[in-house]
């Protein structure tokens, strides 16, 4: 099983903390959040390099230390990744040189 499958089989044992972690960006102003996206960030971000198998209470941990700025920062470079953004046209350049 490698490390992306471990991961999603424990996602449900973890949801407390998942859960947990949310409210703490909703008492900080962030309600867009979802569940969905703050695993997708551990998983592209937090456990991208990790060489062997995580523990249930490493990813506990691993949710419980995620910094509100750091999951920004992931989520306005991945928004600005997965954009489709062209200057082809000359009025687009206009537009963004105003």
């Amino acid at each position: 099983m490698d490390n992306n499958d471990l991961n999603n089989h424990f996602r449900t044992q973890v949801q407390p903390a998942l859960a947990s972690k949310l409210a703490e960006f909703r008492m900080l102003g962030i309600d867009s959040v979802t569940e969905k996206e703050l695993w997708r960030y551990l998983v592209k971000k937090k456990w991208k390099k990790v060489a062997n198998e995580l523990k249930l209470f490493e990813i506990v941990q691993e949710i419980l230390s995620v910094k509100v700025s750091d999951y920004i920062s992931f989520a306005t470079i991945d928004a600005y990744k997965t954009a489709e953004f062209s200057l082809d046209d000359e009025n687009e350049w206009k537009e963004l040189l105003k």
